[in-house]
């Protein structure tokens, strides 16, 4: 009798598709570039409108993106007649990608110190409406930093307090510029100017051409009020006063087009609600009581240690708004 020799059965993990497990094996320059490419089409929020920005075609911004999609065995986004939207995976490999790519940054800023010179590309973010504020001297801060840095490239973003926190802790902002409202140990901080607050109703607003003078705290509950929807001075007064918040914005152009809805009041800049009350379209609520005032602080984080260009850029902030403060003689 002859026995013949049959295989084992397949173990169940043998029998698993391959088709779904990434095979990106070491990072390669092109690699980068596609990653690189995603997060473009993510923060422009799309294929289209990444086109501009990468100055490449749509069919060759979709290429790169479906080369990243199998290089990861991974489909990060969906893209349709219902938009485009990033899948549960994509999100993290979005997120894991600014966190490479600023790591890729911080390498080559170490390694222009290592050569003791200033060169590649800083990030910057700023707070929004900080251009209108006669105390902010931040344009000034750029022109001495870019004198004695010519060949950084610097880009610039206006992003929410948190954003900028986030940022500079995780590397991907090596600046930022937001209001002091709470302190991190991971952040180092230098004050540069102030802002005033004021609190304002629109043309529509029962209050808008009132009598103020008997307005407090205390009596602004029955008013409906708009708000910032994250952590900031704004956010802490508002608890703190016990506004009644119905409605919530998270950059002062929303806060500033719900209050000129007539429905609702809200805090402004002075300087950028004045072209409004200009207009007749605004008007500050008993501004000599109900308003509060705004520190502006600048954003390093401790470790590891700001690159000399990143340094350099705050100490020129510093500088900045130190000689805007001396009185001329």
């Amino acid at each position: 009798m002859q026995v013949k020799n049959t295989p084992p059965p397949p173990s169940p993990a043998a029998e698993r598709p391959t088709k779904n497990r990434a095979i990106l094996g070491q990072l390669s320059d092109m690699d980068l570039r596609l990653l690189q490419v995603f997060k473009t089409v993510v923060e422009c929020g799309g294929m289209s409108a990444a086109e501009l920005e990468l100055n490449i075609g749509t069919s060759t911004v979709s290429r790169h993106v479906k080369d990243l999609e199998t290089r990861l065995g991974l489909v990060l986004c969906r893209r349709g007649r219902a938009g485009f939207a990033l899948t549960q995976e994509g999100q993290r490999v979005y997120d894991e990608t600014l966190r490479l790519l600023a790591a890729v940054d911080g390498f080559r800023s170490s390694v222009d110190d290592i050569h003791h010179r200033m060169g590649g590309q800083l990030e910057l973010a700023l707070f929004d409406k900080t251009a209108s504020n006669p105390a902010s001297r931040i344009h000034e801060a750029i022109a001495l930093f870019t004198e004695q840095a010519p060949d950084v490239n610097l880009v610039l973003r206006v992003a929410s307090i948190n954003t900028i926190e986030r940022g500079i802790m995780d590397g991907s902002l090596q600046v930022g510029v937001i209001p002091a409202h709470r302190s991190s140990p991971s952040l180092m901080y230098a004050d540069l100017f102030n802002e005033k607050m004021l609190l304002y109703c629109g043309a529509r607003h029962p209050l808008f051409g009132a009598d103020h003078r008997g307005l407090d705290w205390d009596s602004l509950r029955r008013w409906h009020f708009a708000g910032l929807g994250y952590h900031s001075p704004n956010m802490e007064l508002s608890h703190q006063a016990r506004l009644s918040r119905r409605a919530t914005g998270f950059d002062q152009e929303a806060i500033a087009t719900l209050i000129l809805s007539g429905r609702f009041l809200g805090f402004l800049p002075d300087h950028y609600a004045e072209p409004f009350e200009r207009q007749g379209l605004m008007q500050a609520v008993q501004p000599e009581a109900l308003h509060y005032e705004c520190q502006f602080v600048s954003l390093l984080r401790r470790s590891p240690q700001p690159g000399r260009a990143a340094q350099l850029f705050h100490d020129c902030l510093v500088r900045a708004h130190a000689q805007a403060t001396v009185a001329p003689t």
